[in-house]
């Protein structure tokens, strides 16, 4: 596996981890991209969003546009037993023991 797609699965794992973490299992963009810079996952608003559309195909989140551009991933069921380690999909870092 490339350094680029474990970096790629890491952030998603990321994602839905900050998203499990929120009370409404939701969160926007911007503080989502805030976010990843502080684990080390420094990357533009674009790529954020391209992460929400490849989650959403995964279905392990649902994407909503407010605000005609703010866009708005929530965590699905699925989504969160992915973040806990429930259940992988390629794709996504799997979390370890601990982690």
């Amino acid at each position: 596996m490339s350094f680029a797609a474990l970096h790629t699965g890491d952030r998603r794992l990321v994602i839905l981890r900050l998203l499990a973490e929120d009370p409404d299992y939701a969160a926007g963009e911007a503080i989502l991209q805030t976010a990843l810079a502080r684990f080390g996952h420094g990357v533009s608003r674009d790529q954020v969003r391209t992460d929400f559309a490849w989650l959403a195909e995964q279905e392990l989140v649902t994407v909503e546009v407010v605000a005609d551009s703010v866009h708005v991933a929530r965590l699905t069921q699925r989504g969160a037993d992915v973040a806990a380690g429930r259940a992988s999909v390629p794709g996504v870092r799997r979390p370890g023991p601990g982690d």
